[in-house]
């Protein structure tokens, strides 16, 4: 899933590590621990892979803005905000051995784009469950539409599998349960329903697209008029003649 969010966010533009960092603390929230350790090894796998290239030095991320973060307020947030920024800076100078100037520039390559895709289209031979469907929706728009309906699909058979085993443990528990544990698995199926009803929201949505584009398709395309060869109009012709004359001829008769 690392691979992924990293490769879709350098879809987007080139960035620094820092910044990949940041945007994927804050925009995957499955992704919130994620540490330098852990980041900079995935990058290396992909660039060792040719799925991503350092641009050259002289090269700046569009959105790098180093030692931006939010306070909170307090004394406690500015604390934190400084470790952060010290953090951050220590770990650019590490990585760069020049300070925080010479942050590596990450960039997307065609093979990167072609991993990108195969990994958001690939099913998993394993249910993954909500993190890495929310992972894939999160980059949906790069998806067909059919690829997108499949994806509700299997999210979709998902919660109605987990929704059922709920129930089962709620009606038939291996245990006796008492108000307090009983009230967790109440607030489960309430959430797998709530879910559920997300999703076919969005699958209904998805039709309604492909149903739209379908006619829209159907309207724009122009109506090809058929050329007869002129062998079959003559021949045709000539039928026609001759049936109005037998017909003529035994009108006549007596």
């Amino acid at each position: 899933m690392l691979e992924l969010a990293i490769l879709g966010l350098l879809k987007e533009h080139p960035m620094h590590g820092y910044d990949l960092r940041k945007r994927l603390r804050g925009d995957f929230g499955l992704l919130s621990s994620l540490s330098f350790g852990s980041l900079y090894p995935a990058l290396a796998r992909l660039e060792a892979a040719g799925a991503v290239h350092e641009l050259p030095s002289g090269r700046a991320a569009p959105d790098s803005a180093p030692g931006t973060f939010t306070s909170a307020g307090s004394i406690a947030g500015e604390r934190a905000a400084f470790m952060a920024r010290l953090a951050s800076r220590r770990a650019a100078a590490t990585r760069s051995g020049t300070g925080t100037r010479g942050r590596r520039v990450y960039e997307l390559t065609a093979r990167g784009d072609e991993m990108f895709h195969h990994l958001l289209e690939t099913e998993e031979p394993k249910p993954e469950g909500g993190r890495g469907f929310a992972l894939r929706w999160a980059f949906a728009r790069y998806l067909s539409p059919d690829a997108r309906l499949l994806l509700l699909q299997r999210r979709r058979a998902q919660l109605v599998d987990a929704r059922e085993g709920s129930r089962r443990a709620v009606e038939s528990p291996w245990r006796p349960l008492d108000r307090y544990q009983r009230s967790l698995l109440d607030h489960a199926n309430e959430a797998t329903e709530h879910d559920l009803n997300w999703i076919e929201r969005l699958i209904e949505a998805e039709k309604a697209s492909l149903i739209s584009s379908s006619a829209s398709l159907t309207e724009a395309r122009p109506i090809n008029t058929v050329e007869v060869p002129s062998e079959v109009v003559n021949a045709v012709g000539s039928h026609a003649r001759a049936a109005l004359g037998r017909a003529a001829t035994e009108r006549s008769e007596p």
